[in-house]
C-alpha cells in the first residue's frame, strides 16, 4: 500500500546523493565525441586540459563509470541547500480541474534562485584543487554566473563573467548579486577581446548570445596565466553534476511510490534536464520502466523542434571545440526573449543522441503563451518561477489538460529550475500587454544553417 503523500516532500540528510550518476555508462548509442576544428579527429585530454580544469576534463570523457563519487567538500557544500523538496501542486491540480497528479522539482532555494549552483561548486572546488587563481565564464539570464560567483567566493577564486548584453542590461539586479559575490561582470560582445571585437564589428548593435559570451570567456581564459573555463550547461560533466537533481526525485518518488508517466524540463543547453530525466533515462535504457521525457524550448531559439543534428560550434567565434548537437548554426543570434538562459544555438550532446534516438519528445512554446503558465503557476502554487522553468510549466500544464480530455490518472513530474524574482522587466511586459512573440522564419534559419561547417 502507498504511503500518504505530503505536499512538500524533503529527503533526510543522509538520503543526499554521495555520487553523480553518469548516464551515458548506460547509453548503448553513446553522445558523438567534441572534435578538434582544425584536425577534425575527437579531442584528447592534452589538448582540453588547456581551456578546462583536468578532473573535469577526465569527467567530460568518462562514458563507461556509471556512479562517480561526490567529493566531501561539494557534499557538504550541497547541505547548504539540499535535499531539494519535490512538491505535490495540488493547488495547480485543482485549478486545471485534471486527474493528473502533477509534482515539481524545486531547485530555487539557494541564493542564486536555480540549479546552477549544483555544478558551479563542483567545478569552483576542482579549480580551486588544481591550484588556479580563477575562472571564467558566460551567463544568459545571470542565473550561472551568480551560481558560479557564489562558488567563487566559496573557495576564493576569482570569477570573470561576460554577460550576454540582453540580460545585462536587462537584468541589472541579477549583475549586482554576482558582483555582491565578488565576481567581474562584462556585457558581450565586449571590446576586451579580439573575437568581441570582430562580433560586434559584423553584427553591429547586437544583443548578443551564449554563443558569444563563450567565445569572449574562452578566449579570456586561455590568455590568463592560472585560470580556466568553465560552462554551466551542455557539457558531459555538467549533466553529470545536475544528475543529483533526478537522484534525489528518484529517491523521493520511491520513498512514496510515486511511478511518473511523464517527466518534462525545459531545454536551453541541457543542463537541468538532463539532470532530471538522468536515472529515470537509465532505466528507460535499461528496460526497467517506460517513462514519456519531454523537452520544452522557446519558440524563438528551436535547436531541438527546428534544428539539425550535425557538428557544429560551440560558440559564435569558433574558438571552441566543434560537438555534434542539434543546432541552428553557431551564427544564429535569437531574438531578444526574457528566457536568456534557453538563448543557445545548440543543445547537449548527450541530449541530441537521445532525442535522436527516440528516447527525448521536444516541444516549443512561443513566450506570451510561457508567460501565461507561470502566473497561474504563481497564483496558484504560491511562487514566482523563472521564465526558463516556466517552459515546463507550460508543457506540464499542457499535458496534465490532455488527461482532463481524456479521463487518464497519469503522474507528470517537472523541473522547476528557479525563481523569478529578478525577471521582473518581463513580467511587466507581460502584465502590459508589451510582449512580442517573435518565431524566426525559414530564411531566418537558414542564415544560421549557412554558418554550420561542412
Amino acid at each position: 500500500m502507498s504511503k500518504e503523500i505530503p505536499y512538500k516532500i524533503y529527503l533526510e540528510e543522509h538520503e543526499i546523493p554521495k555520487q553523480w550518476y553518469n548516464l551515458r555508462a548506460d547509453m548503448k548509442n553513446k553522445p558523438a565525441p567534441l572534435i578538434h576544428p582544425g584536425t577534425r579527429e575527437p579531442l584528447t585530454a592534452e589538448q582540453m586540459e588547456p581551456i578546462f580544469c583536468k578532473e573535469l576534463v577526465r569527467q567530460e570523457l568518462d562514458e563507461t563509470t556509471p556512479m562517480i563519487d561526490i567529493p566531501q567538500p561539494i557534499q557538504d557544500f550541497y547541505k547548504m541547500y539540499r535535499p531539494a523538496p519535490l512538491i505535490h501542486a495540488t493547488f495547480l491540480e485543482k485549478a486545471l480541474d485534471t486527474p493528473a497528479k502533477i509534482y515539481y522539482k524545486f531547485e530555487g532555494n539557494n541564493t542564486s534562485g536555480s540549479h546552477k549552483l549544483n555544478s558551479a561548486i563542483a567545478q569552483a572546488y576542482y579549480a580551486k584543487a588544481q591550484g588556479l587563481k580563477g575562472v571564467t565564464t558566460e551567463t544568459g539570464a545571470g542565473q550561472w554566473g551568480t551560481a558560479l560567483s557564489m562558488a567563487c567566493a566559496f573557495f576564493d577564486l576569482d570569477c570573470l563573467v561576460y554577460m550576454v548584453k540582453v540580460s545585462y542590461e536587462q537584468k541589472p539586479f541579477r549583475r549586482e548579486v554576482m558582483r555582491t559575490y565578488g565576481a567581474n561582470v562584462t556585457p558581450s560582445p565586449s571590446m576586451d577581446t579580439e573575437v568581441g571585437r570582430k562580433i560586434n564589428a559584423e553584427h553591429p548593435g547586437t544583443t548578443g548570445s551564449l554563443g558569444c559570451a563563450i567565445s569572449e570567456a574562452v578566449e579570456a581564459a586561455t590568455g590568463k596565466e592560472g585560470y580556466r573555463y568553465v560552462l554551466g550547461s551542455v557539457l558531459n560533466q555538467v549533466l553529470l553534476h545536475q544528475s543529483i537533481i533526478g537522484l534525489e526525485t528518484h529517491t523521493a518518488c520511491k520513498k512514496y511510490d510515486i511511478r511518473p508517466d511523464i517527466i518534462v524540463g525545459c531545454a536551453g543547453g541541457g543542463s537541468n534536464l538532463g539532470g532530471l530525466i538522468a536515472p529515470f533515462m537509465g532505466e528507460k535504457l535499461r528496460g526497467e520502466a517506460d517513462v514519456r521525457f519531454i523537452a520544452v524550448e522557446p519558440a524563438s531559439c528551436p535547436s531541438f523542434t527546428r534544428g539539425r543534428y550535425v557538428y557544429d560550434f560551440a560558440d559564435t567565434g569558433q574558438v571552441c571545440p566543434m560537438a555534434k548537437m542539434y543546432t541552428l548554426g553557431h551564427d544564429f543570434i535569437p531574438s531578444p526573449n526574457h528566457a536568456g538562459g534557453l538563448r543557445y544555438h545548440g543543445m547537449s550532446p548527450v541530449l541530441s543522441q537521445l532525442y535522436a534516438d527516440g528516447l527525448l519528445e521536444a516541444k516549443s512554446y512561443e513566450q506570451s503563451a510561457v508567460f501565461e503558465a507561470a502566473t497561474l503557476f504563481a497564483r496558484t502554487e504560491g511562487t514566482l518561477p523563472a521564465p526558463e522553468s516556466s517552459h515546463a510549466i507550460k508543457g506540464a500544464i499542457d499535458e496534465a489538460l490532455k488527461c482532463k480530455e481524456t479521463g487518464e490518472e497519469k503522474t507528470i513530474v517537472f523541473g522547476l529550475t528557479g525563481t523569478g524574482y529578478f525577471d521582473m522587466v518581463a513580467y511587466q511586459k507581460y502584465n502590459d500587454g508589451a510582449m512580442t512573440d517573435y518565431v524566426p522564419t525559414d530564411e531566418d534559419l537558414a542564415k544560421g544553417f549557412a554558418s554550420i561547417p561542412q
